[in-house]
């Protein structure tokens, strides 16, 4: 340093800031240290976000390298409900992210007809199940209102699109445009007997033509593992009881010909031939159901039929309501305990249950062939004036009924043998008349008319 003393003092102090001038080297340290520990925190930071960072398998399904695309489908295609959600964080998709339980990707499955009554009850117990749902449905015989029941027993919404079956071009969007779906189960379809005979070619149109519509998508974008929702009207007029799925098929009328029309269909896409070395990886399963009564016991979810009730519980329960004057009972001279048919009568929760065990023992589990089939039944069967009886007991009221001839075509008893399902699904029946009635009397009683709001108006005419 050149000058006096006292200026030499003056150059240092310019040069050192009095903080390093005080401290010296130890400030420098001190420096340094403080600079590191930010930086560590910054990494530890950046670290945990890359763990916390959703696996992409959240979004995607079984070896699938697509990532999710939460985009809204195009309305000129189809309208999504504003019921589904808008987010695309996978925390705003209901059933979306890991199982908490075994921290696996949650399956994605496509629902259809699932606002209709079966399909509601087995959305609801798919979201309880842990699967991420969508459903699809053109609302004809069912009411948007079901979501929002559905939201309050399982605080979870389904993806939701108002889609026609028969619309290809809106299923193929729809498959574009989310995730991969890991399976499908296909209930949407025209299901009432007597209509079916009036309008065949409807019921062929839209049930078998909207078949093929769901399976060439489904085919396109490799989803190939479907529960069909069947029927036990493919066997027909049954002349002995317990039916094994062994049966001859015989349908009777146009519904229950569409329904064996799309198992055959199904059969054939399971048993395809397929190229070289690759494999058929269609996986099918047939649920024959007998016949479907009860509610879900919140009484929030129930059988809604449009206009006379084709079956005979929404019948006994709109005359227990007071919409209804009166039940026909067709037929007491029976071979039966009380000269009434016998039917297998199964609560809609056993049924809903059978698609999910469908799924976890056969479809993503161990099945013997591409294409297997099962009874959803209880085994036994119960009387009209058996269900009668029980309902008033349900309801705490008589149920007025006259007795009516023979319906032609009508046999004395018909129920299933489930024992196939108990040994390859391990599913089984547990609730029973009692159940099946004081669940549907408490959707009744809580919901007059349904959905509606208002009372429809009712031609008169008789069920049994």
């Amino acid at each position: 340093l050149r000058g006096t003393p006292r200026e030499q003092k003056k150059s240092r102090r310019r040069a050192n800031p009095p903080s390093m001038l005080r401290h010296g080297r130890k400030g420098q340290r001190s420096a340094v240290g403080a600079c590191s520990g930010v930086l560590c925190c910054i990494f530890s930071v950046a670290l945990l976000i890359v763990i916390a960072a959703p696996s992409s398998n959240h979004f995607m399904g079984r070896g699938s390298s697509r990532s999710y695309n939460a985009r809204r489908l195009p309305s000129t295609s189809f309208r999504q409900s504003s019921h589904a959600p808008r987010s695309s964080s996978v925390t705003a998709l209901s059933g979306g992210g890991a199982d908490d339980t075994t921290g696996r990707p949650t399956k994605r499955v496509l629902v259809t007809g699932g606002t209709g009554y079966i399909g509601s009850h087995t959305v609801v117990q798919l979201l309880e199940s842990g699967y991420d749902v969508t459903v699809i449905d053109n609302l004809v015989n069912s009411n948007r209102k079901v979501l929002d029941r559905v939201h309050s027993i399982t605080n979870k919404k389904p993806r939701f699109f108002a889609i026609d079956l028969c619309d290809e071009s809106a299923l193929d969007e729809l498959f574009k445009s989310s995730a991969p779906f890991d399976a499908v189960i296909h209930f949407a379809g025209l299901k009432a007997v007597g209509e079916s005979c009036s309008q065949p070619l409807r019921y062929w149109d839209n049930n078998v033509g909207g078949s093929i519509a769901l399976l060439k998508v489904m085919e396109r974008h490799n989803c190939t593992n479907i529960v069909f929702s069947s029927s036990a009207t493919v066997y027909g007029n049954v002349q002995k009881v317990p039916i094994t799925e062994d049966f001859p098929l015989q349908a009777t009328n146009p519904y229950g010909t569409t329904k064996l029309t799309i198992e055959t269909l199904l059969r054939d896409v399971a048993q395809k031939t397929v190229v070289g070395d690759e494999e058929n990886k269609w996986r099918v399963v047939l649920l024959r159901y007998f016949n479907p009564i009860g509610a879900h016991p919140s009484g929030l979810i129930g059988e809604d039929p449009n206009g006379t009730p084709n079956n005979l519980l929404p019948y006994i329960s709109q005359v227990a309501v007071g919409r209804r004057a009166k039940l026909a009972v067709f037929g007491s001279d029976y071979d039966t305990h009380d000269g009434t048919g016998v039917r297998d009568y199964i609560h809609v929760q056993d049924l809903s249950r059978g698609h999910i065990l469908a799924l976890e023992n056969a479809i993503f589990g161990s099945m013997k062939s591409n294409c297997e089939v099962y009874n959803l039944g209880t085994g036994k069967g119960y009387s009209v004036l058996d269900m009668v009886n029980a309902f008033g007991k349900a309801c705490g009221k008589d149920i007025p009924y006259e007795i009516a001839p023979r319906r032609t075509g009508d046999v004395a008893k018909m129920f299933a043998d489930p024992t196939k399902a108990k040994t390859e699904l391990s599913w089984t029946a547990s609730l029973g008349i009692d159940e099946m009635c004081s669940d549907t009397w408490r959707w009744q009683e809580k919901n007059p008319y349904g959905y509606a709001t208002e009372q429809p108006q009712l031609q008169e005419s008789k069920a049994s």
